[in-house]
């Protein structure tokens, strides 16, 4: 028995005045008709030797075999290549039957007999490969999760996957060594894309990942999120080290395991000017870099002349200085990813139409990086339409400085925090008062507002209207701040006491003073003790 194949064309064209199925080349006629004989004349007779290929001229009457239904009845047209594997040359009957069974086989896994069809026309190793071979090359697919719709798609677009011999070594890595983790879609991905020549080391190169300190629960992690044929396949043992040691000064593999897409990149072409842009903008400060990097490693996902365009905005409309700028970026690196046109320009424009010098700008950045990355239609523009309408005027400070704490908070938030001082009795014109010397007042949590201003009320018995003077009040925390010290300086001072001196004095004075009104407490304890002794020792005499 021996595998062998042939690629035939069918020997009588369409035109031939029989259409019967009988005419097709491997329907088994006992007497040839001499067109065939013609055509298969013009061949080598060689070739067929040498291949030991069924051939319908070798069979004559004396052989007697039962006809057997033709190819076409299986679905392979006339006047069409394809290509047919004879695996039992001296029983050729069973041709048809193995033929059968293969596309069998591709409608197992999900391949419509047209897809077959045209997928062993092209591609004659899949013909010449066994059935059991194929079998296994599927199993192994299902091993990693590849099963389904995934694995016909795959197959249909890629059929070499059935038969090249670097497949099998990397399922089984991705099988045993991987613990099969690695998602089938991102394996899907791969394989669509990459010839299997690629695929060859590809085990070095994770085993490099980990090595150089990929912790081994986040190579999963890491490997289902670069794109594999980018980050690995495509790139020698060397240039991955290169990349993970130029890291080392900015952070190492901890980025790396950050952004595992740094990997997709080149290294001289895009990650070095991109990592150099920033630390010339740090000032060569290379740790100071490294932190930016650690705060947004996506940032190198940005072109030189992207991120250059927004350092460009700010420097010329804004006004700031490389070093603010940095600094800025520090607070707010996902600030690249705001739109120039639609955000950056227009909102620092309207900063320095509330006349906010450069240091303005760059002080209100500090606090409220934010507001150049909001949606204007669904944030920015309610809160500062809400706010005008409790009182501030337009293009002034204060609104700035309102709408820089208002940016800190969500919309409904802000709504219930105005409503909570209404509730109170407080006016709109109060609300403004207090916010004005306070901005943080509206960020603040509604919820949590509440309960001190409850305390301030029925707990220290004190009237509302002192938050118009002290509205820092309703920045301090409730327990360890307000009523921790509140209980203690009552004790001494009665409830009379400044709200503004009981709470701005520093812990530390505050607690010199804590010793001394315990002291004091004491001797006027001893004291009193004293005088009762006296009062008790003269009713005796």
């Amino acid at each position: 028995m021996v595998a062998v194949c042939a690629l035939f064309t069918h020997p009588f064209p369409a035109s031939s005045s029989s259409s019967s199925s009988s005419d097709s080349l491997f329907s088994f006629s006992l007497a040839p008709p001499p067109p065939a004989a013609a055509h298969f004349s013009s061949l080598s007779p060689s070739i067929f030797r040498a291949r030991e290929c069924f051939s319908p001229l070798k069979f004559t009457k004396a052989q007697n075999f039962e006809r057997q239904p033709s190819l076409t009845q299986l679905g392979l047209r006339q006047n069409q290549q394809f290509l047919l594997q004879c695996r039992y040359i001296n029983s050729p009957a069973n041709v048809l039957a193995e033929v059968g069974m293969l596309f069998s086989f591709f409608q197992e896994i999900g391949v419509g007999e047209d897809e077959s069809r045209v997928l062993l026309v092209k591609n004659p190793a899949v013909a010449s490969t066994s059935l059991d071979s194929l079998r296994a090359r599927v199993h192994s697919f299902r091993s990693v999760g590849i099963d389904g719709l995934v694995l016909s798609q795959l197959i249909t677009k890629s059929p070499s996957l059935l038969t090249a011999e670097e497949i099998g070594p990397f399922l089984q890595f991705v099988l045993d060594d991987l613990e099969g983790k690695i998602e089938p879609l991102q394996l899907k991905r791969l394989l669509r894309t990459t010839e299997a020549r690629f695929l060859v080391g590809f085990d070095q190169k994770v085993r490099l990942l980990l090595h150089r300190g990929v912790p081994v629960d986040k190579i999963f992690d890491v490997l289902n999120k670069v794109n594999l044929y980018k980050a690995l396949c495509l790139k020698s043992l060397e240039e991955i080290e290169r990349t993970i040691a130029f890291f080392d000064r900015f952070g190492g593999i901890d980025l790396i395991v950050m952004r595992p897409t740094l990997l997709n990149f080149d290294l001289e072409t895009q990650l070095v000017p991109r990592v150099g842009f920033l630390a010339e903008l740090s000032g060569g400060d290379d740790e100071a870099t490294g932190t930016l990097l650690g705060k947004l490693p996506a940032i190198l996902s940005y072109t030189v002349d992207h991120t250059e365009g927004h350092v460009d905005l700010l420097r010329s409309n804004a006004g700031l200085t490389d070093d603010q700028i940095f600094r800025f970026l520090l607070v707010f690196p996902n600030v690249v990813s705001a739109s120039r046109e639609r955000k950056l320009r227009p909102r620092i424009q309207f900063l320095k139409q509330c006349g906010l010098s450069s240091n303005d700008i760059f002080k209100f950045l500090i606090k409220a990086p934010l507001f150049l990355g909001l949606s204007f239609e669904d944030n920015i523009a309610y809160k500062l339409a809400f706010l005008v309408k409790i009182g501030y005027k337009h293009r002034t400070k204060d609104l700035a400085a309102a709408m820089g704490s208002a940016t800190r908070t969500s919309c409904d938030n802000l709504q219930k925090v105005v409503g909570l001082f209404l509730s109170y009795g407080l006016s709109c014109s109060d609300i403004v008062v207090m916010s004005t010397k306070h901005p943080q007042i509206l960020q603040y949590s509604h919820a949590a507002l509440e309960k001190k201003m409850e305390y301030l009320i029925n707990g220290m018995g004190r009237e509302v209207g002192e938050l118009l003077n002290f509205p820092a009040f309703l920045g301090y925390k409730l327990d360890d701040r307000i009523k921790a010290r509140y209980e203690l300086r009552k004790k001494v001072l009665g409830e009379g006491m400044s709200l503004n001196k009981l709470l701005t004095v520093s812990s530390e004075r505050f607690s010199t003073k804590k010793t001394a009104y315990v002291d004091l407490n004491d001797e006027m304890k001893v004291l009193s003790d004293h005088q009762n002794e006296n009062v008790c020792n003269t009713n005796e005499s």
